[in-house]
């Protein structure tokens, strides 16, 4: 088990976000027996079940396709979630800053895969000093730049084993990355070059190239893809290291990833995944896009995080205000989903038709026809889970169908 998997001798007291002010420890706490009506709004919860049938489904669709799989654990930074994650046969935890690669390391990750160029000098320094202490620990970066290159060398100095890197594949348009097959090869010679780094395979995201399932997004994607698998090709007499990865694939097209790149797998080569926010899921936009909900055949992921709110105003007819906000839900890629309305958390609850079209700091505008009395609680969908999880340092985590389930665990997230 990872370090901060299991915080059970915490003691959270007042601290913890719609949790009760715990006089003793998360783990007392629990032994008791809390349940859903033992908190207060507005509560982000996660849902046992679909967690564990969600790294189940990932887990048996990567091993059917060949491929592996580092989940980018910036979605969550909840190292409970990491540790379900590697149990369920995760080769790795993608990470995308020298902060949270120092999160993993420190949790125990063995093999961190560093999703970005990294340039700060003190995080170079900081990642050499660890694998230099742990001859075990593999981290993996990327560079798309001789300049990247060049800073990552001169921050190194001379560590004991070469900083292991990857070239990043960019297009135009899109995020970081070199943006030519052409460019790509100059930053794999600079890498050769350098004393302090050793050429260790190519990666890239898609994901920033295309935002719908849409056929010429498709086709931008797979494009895209063809072109990583070309530079690779062209790298392969470079690589310095036994082991090679080739790396691509957010949440959104990790089928057109396998189509593109799976056939490159052998004996020295390893295709990894890096999508994240299928262990969550959502009710938005992941819902919408997702590879296993585009196909018919596939058995979908469901969404496991859920807002409960409370209505706290209802100032005229068709209006109510929530008790969750910015502070509280994600909005950046859709603004949350009414599903269902109880008297109370805990208590029996019906399906509800709204729409919530606005939220400020702390209040979401629910407008629906139906009567809603102040008092009453709204569970939420949410949309995206990287700005879900951002807002809330413990989360509790439901288990049984219920009403009123027993919270079982209060994960922890390290932003």
């Amino acid at each position: 088990m990872l370090r901060y998997a299991s915080l059970g001798a915490e003691r959270p007291g007042p601290y913890a976000k719609s949790v009760p002010p715990l006089p003793g420890t998360v783990d007392e706490w629990l032994a008791g027996g809390p349940r859903l009506s033992d908190l207060a709004t507005p509560v982000l919860t996660l849902d046992r079940a679909a967690l564990h049938a969600n790294a189940e489904r990932m887990a048996g669709w990567c091993a059917a396709h060949g491929v592996d799989l580092a989940p980018h654990g910036k979605t969550t930074m909840a190292p409970a979630l990491w540790d379900l994650q590697l149990r369920h046969g995760a080769w790795g935890i993608t990470v995308a800053t020298p902060w949270q690669a120092r999160i993993a390391i420190e949790a125990g990750v063995r093999r961190v895969l560093l999703a970005n160029a990294l340039v700060d000098p003190a995080g170079v320094r900081a990642v050499a000093a660890a694998r230099d202490a742990d001859p075990d620990l593999e981290v993996l970066s990327w560079v798309d730049s001789v300049d990247a290159v060049a800073a990552m060398t001169a921050a190194a100095g001379s560590p004991a084993r070469p900083l292991a890197v990857a070239v990043e594949l960019g297009a135009p348009g899109g995020r970081t990355g070199a943006r030519t097959l052409d460019e790509a090869e100059r930053v794999a010679a600079a890498v050769v070059a350098s004393p302090a780094l050793v050429l260790a395979g190519v990666g890239g995201y898609e994901g920033a190239l295309a935002h719908d399932p849409t056929a010429e997004s498709l086709a931008t994607v797979r494009a895209y893809l063809d072109d990583l698998a070309t530079l690779h090709r062209r790298l392969t007499p470079s690589y310095g290291t036994d082991e090679v990865v080739v790396t691509a694939g957010g949440s959104a097209y990790f089928d057109q990833v396998v189509a593109a790149l799976a056939g490159l797998a052998d004996a020295r080569t390893r295709v990894v995944l890096r999508s994240g926010a299928y262990l969550v899921h959502d009710d938005g936009f992941y819902r919408g896009i997702s590879p296993l909900a585009r196909d018919d055949e596939q058995r979908p992921f469901r969404s496991a995080m859920h807002v409960t709110a409370r209505v706290v105003s209802t100032p005229e007819p068709g209006l109510a205000l929530l008790d969750a906000g910015k502070r509280d839900v994600p909005f950046d890629e859709g603004l949350p989903e009414p599903q269902r309305i109880a008297d109370d958390l805990g208590a029996p609850s019906r399906p509800l038709t709204g729409t919530v079209t606005a939220v400020n700091d702390q209040h979401a505008f629910l407008r629906t026809e139906e009567p809603v009395r102040i008092g009453q609680v709204v569970r939420l969908g949410l949309s995206h889970p990287c700005t879900a999880f951002d807002k809330w340092r413990w989360i509790p985590v439901l288990d049984g169908a219920d009403p009123d389930p027993q919270v079982v665990e209060l994960v922890r997230t390290f932003f």
